[in-house]
């Protein structure tokens, strides 16, 4: 019996396993912090054998409502990510599972890889309307790269899309695939009208170094970039100086930041409530963008969530708040669960890689009803 994480995203420390019976794990923390959430490794051993795993210390992980109702996430074929019931006594997770074949996959979530990253932005450029540019690069040295899709002019609307600013919320990135296969199918009018009238620009992947790394929240030095909006640097957040840089230049409309909610069992959106300057008008896009999504698709809902910022109490280091109050614009937070979505709940798979690309073409439709109004 083997365990491995010596791969892109593997993450974590094998405490004891002297028999498939008594595997006892915990979770290295990310870089330069004490954040420890994200793990991925792969079980080499004998296959329809009996195997036990515990995965301890999660009293003091990032998130340790995280893991109550939760299941581990397994893969034989990295394509089909199922569930594993799971239990939790509040501080060690355990599962049980017999395996099919003789190795297998775990992960927190299902993971997107850098080569599914190169592959989603290579095929987007092959869209006429779509250009591909590198920023920079990260601290790592790997490429920070945007979409444009649309011919920018002055009459047109300027709608970002970005994700996995937390990198273990591997969620997001593939919501903006299915966006992304959406905006860009031919045949669907809601990506052709969409593009008359409004450019995208989209950054899939805010921080592939934490991606590679197997981090949950931070860069490759321990740095949360979604605490870096008022003041990035190239020293500390190179990711978020440069795609700032970016939208200073073109004026942002309206903003979409995906993320990944690890305790609260539903997808909804946070707005930018706190800011000095929230007005009627940004709250009544919200409304509207909300009651489009309600509309289109079951998988959102707006009655649980975040508590909302009392006003002028905003945290202006987060992306969205900073970003609504500079350009006075619509920015939504978008999360989804680790877990499921539990009034749809799907007891084999949970929230999972289909249904996060399926919500990125209904996010799409609710970004094409609230176009018109911004």
């Amino acid at each position: 019996m083997k365990i491995f994480s010596n791969f892109e995203s593997g993450n974590i420390h094998v405490v004891s396993a002297d028999s498939p019976q008594n595997i006892q794990l915990t979770i290295p923390a990310d870089n330069q912090t004490e954040i420890s959430q994200w793990f991925h490794f792969r079980l080499e051993s004998e296959d329809q054998q009996a195997h036990h795993f515990e995965i301890g210390q999660l009293a003091t992980s990032a998130y340790p409502e995280g893991w109550k109702d939760y299941d581990v996430v397994a893969s034989y074929d990295r394509e089909e990510w199922f569930r594993v019931p799971s239990q939790f006594d509040g501080d060690t997770l355990s599962f049980d599972i017999i395996p099919e074949h003789d190795s297998m996959y775990f992960a927190y979530f299902a993971p997107y890889s850098y080569d599914r990253h190169q592959d989603l932005l290579h095929s987007a450029q092959t869209h006429p309307a779509c250009k591909l540019e590198t920023l920079g690069h990260t601290l790592d040295n790997n490429d920070i790269t945007l979409l444009t899709i649309g011919e920018p002019s002055e009459e047109k609307k300027n709608i970002w899309v970005i994700g996995r600013q937390h990198p273990g919320e591997t969620m997001a990135e593939w919501l903006i695939e299915g966006l992304l296969q959406r905006l860009l199918d031919e045949t669907d009018t809601v990506g052709r009208s969409l593009l008359d009238n409004v450019v995208f620009h989209v950054v899939p992947n805010m921080n592939p170094d934490g991606s590679i790394r197997g981090h949950l929240r931070t860069n490759a030095i321990g740095v949360n970039l979604n605490r870096e909006w008022q003041s990035p640097s190239l020293e500390r957040s190179p990711e978020v100086f440069l795609v700032r840089e970016r939208m200073l230049e073109t004026g942002v409309d309206m903003c979409l930041d995906i993320h990944g909610d690890e305790a609260i069992p539903y997808n909804f959106v946070a707005g930018s409530e706190g800011t000095p300057s929230y007005s009627e008008r940004i709250e009544k896009l919200e409304n509207h963008f909300k009651q489009a999504l309600l509309t289109i698709t079951p998988e959102f809902q707006d009655e649980f969530g975040y508590d909302k910022d009392e006003p002028g109490k905003a945290n202006m280091t987060v992306g969205t708040n900073w970003i609504s109050e500079q350009f006075k614009c619509l920015a939504y937070t978008v999360e989804m669960p680790f877990k499921d979505h539990i009034s749809h709940a799907d007891e084999l798979y949970g929230w999972s890689p289909e249904r996060s690309v399926a919500f990125g073409h209904d996010m799409l439709a609710a970004v094409w009803a609230t176009a018109g109004k911004l």
